[in-house]
């Protein structure tokens, strides 16, 4: 900002002191630094705003590219599915012909919906090992929630 050195600082204090005088000296040294103390943080206030306009800028600047490159792949991805599309189309006549499965039988029906093999959760479930059911708490068997109760109660008594 302003270079100012000790000299000459002096000598502004010795000029202020006999142009003001000095019994109105401090006031006048207050309101200066008061004073300065603004300038300060306008010229602060200043260049947040000009840094915060340039990064808007920047921002814009880069939206903008973003958004023709997004452009950019959305038309070409929409030349490649029209192409595709129209391959499809010259070639649809080869799959005219349909394939039907035969009709299922009620045996085939009723095995598909049933669960069954590795498949099935429940004989996943049952197929692991007693020890392992017992160490990870997994319940075997069916208790009742007032049954459970009882055999974790612990008596006030004991």
């Amino acid at each position: 900002m302003i270079d100012l050195g000790v000299s000459k600082l002096a000598l502004i204090a010795v000029v202020a002191l006999v142009v003001v005088g000095p019994e109105r000296l401090p006031k006048v040294a207050r309101m200066a630094g008061n004073l300065f103390g603004r300038a300060q943080r306008y010229m602060a206030d200043v260049k947040s705003e000009v840094n915060r306009q340039m990064e808007m800028e920047e921002f814009k600047k880069f939206r903008e590219e973003s958004a023709s490159a997004l452009k950019e792949v959305e038309n070409s991805i929409h030349s490649v599915t029209n192409e595709a599309s129209a391959n499809l189309t010259d070639q649809a006549d080869i799959f005219e012909t349909s394939f039907e499965k035969p009709p299922l039988d009620e045996k085939e029906v009723l095995r598909k919906t049933k669960r069954q093999g590795r498949n099935s959760w429940g004989v996943r479930r049952a197929a692991r090992p007693v020890w392992f059911k017992r160490s990870s708490g997994m319940r075997t068997r069916v208790q009742s929630g007032a049954a459970r109760m009882k055999r974790f109660h612990h008596s006030a008594g004991k």
